[in-house]
């Protein structure tokens, strides 16, 4: 037990710097390609298919893995007498450890079991809406937000207005789209805005779109599920109060741990749970109620950290961009092939979603999707959703590799 007990917190949050994560990997070869197959070498990939679908979840790096598979160990092992008495200690320096890396305060941040989970506790635990108000979403939110959002209808007597966002996008279009709902629907109150959507990839100007809100007293909930570690910021650059995250998709966690974050200044515009005590202190943690989640999940946040750490947040995000550049740049200017993603660097991070020309509907896209697979070993999904017709999304990782890029490019022309 006492080897337990050592386990602990220097486990949970130190020994993650024992990992062999790719910062040794960086002391050992330059920043190039070779350093970069290390990089894919710490990952079990599977080789029956180029694995582009990424955006589902994302993998556990070999060292991630060996650190859950220790914490499923120790929570089995010692069950409800380590939950008891020592577990919430355990679990208050994950987060106090999360939300430095997001840049918010200590007090800031609650754990989830996804973003879903968050999202839907802000959405429907918001309340500033009275009878009348308005609530905005748009075409490219995630499909259970819009659902949430859609709630708002009979639960608090609000009128839902729907937008579609410009394709082709300019920051200039998505801040005037957003500007222009606002100006038509004076009483809007709450703005639903996803940082990087998950139909087609596109970067929302987040900090200025929040900025326009606010100056027109609307509060805004940010869906950051994808762009949180696959673009290169932290929370505390959106200057949003309410935003939800995932952990599973681009810092590869284990499934089963999200995040929400609320502004202290914020937190009162968010009701209690209902299914927590009166009695339960007055924090972020009172306006979420999980029950029993995977707690090893949880405890294995500061080896994922860690290891994300040793790629580097610019380096990360710089090479998931390359991956996307190297096939949307092949196809772009073909005259079948609609890439939905603009090039402007601010608009885009890893995803990117096409459609070939004139094929818009769900069948169309999947068909599209099973011949990448079943004549070329790539493997993608198909999304709708999107206002002017379905697509297909490419989802690179870092363990993918530039001739995989190359050689779905050239799939795509021969499909086109």
């Amino acid at each position: 037990m006492q080897q337990d007990a050592m386990f602990s917190r220097r486990s949970v949050i130190g020994a993650a710097a024992a990992l062999p994560i790719a910062s040794q990997l960086a002391a050992a070869v330059g920043d190039d390609e070779a350093w970069w197959r290390g990089i894919a070498a710490q990952y079990d990939v599977t080789r029956d298919v180029i694995q582009l679908e990424n955006g589902n979840w994302g993998m556990m790096a070999r060292p991630v893995l060996a650190a859950y598979a220790a914490q499923v160990a120790r929570v089995n092992r010692q069950s409800s007498f380590y939950a008891r008495r020592g577990m919430n200690a355990d679990l208050d320096a994950v987060r106090h450890e999360l939300a430095r890396e997001m840049g918010v305060g200590d007090q800031e941040v609650a754990l989830t079991r996804n973003a879903t989970e968050a999202l839907t506790s802000l959405i429907l635990g918001y309340n500033r809406l009275k009878p009348g108000d308005g609530v905005l979403y748009a075409d490219l939110d995630y499909d259970s937000m819009q659902a949430c959002m859609e709630s708002l209808r009979e639960r608090r007597g609000v009128t839902v207005t729907k937008i579609a966002l410009p394709e082709p996008a300019t920051r200039a279009s998505l801040i005037a789209a957003y500007r222009s709902a606002f100006d038509a629907n004076p009483r809007i109150r709450l703005v639903l805005l996803t940082h990087l959507s998950h139909r087609t990839g596109l970067v929302l100007p987040i900090r200025e779109i929040v900025a326009l809100a606010r100056a027109r007293g609307v509060d805004a909930i940010v869906d950051a599920a994808h762009s949180w570690q696959q673009l290169d910021f932290r929370l505390s650059d959106l200057d949003a109060d309410f935003v939800g995250v995932n952990c599973h998709k681009w810092l590869g966690n284990p499934l089963g741990v999200g995040a929400v974050h609320v502004r202290a200044a914020a937190l009162d515009r968010i009701d209690r749970h209902p299914a927590n005590p009166a009695d339960m202190p007055d924090t972020l943690e009172a306006r979420i109620h999980t029950g029993t989640v995977d707690y090893a999940a949880q405890l294995t946040l500061p080896a994922a950290l860690a290891f994300q750490r040793g790629i580097g947040a610019a380096r990360r995000a710089a090479r998931l961009v390359a991956l996307r550049d190297l096939w949307v740049s092949k196809v772009r200017d073909h005259p079948r092939i609609q890439v939905l993603t603009p090039d402007d660097a601010a608009l885009h991070g890893g995803i990117a979603s096409f459609r070939i020309a004139g094929l818009t509907s769900e069948a169309d896209n999947k068909a599209v999707a099973k011949r990448l697979l079943d004549q070329h070993g790539i493997f993608t999904v198909h999304r709708t959703g999107v206002a002017k017709g379905a697509c297909v999304r490419v989802t690179p990782a870092v363990f993918n590799m530039p001739g995989e890029m190359e050689r779905l490019a050239r799939a795509l022309v021969e499909i086109a």
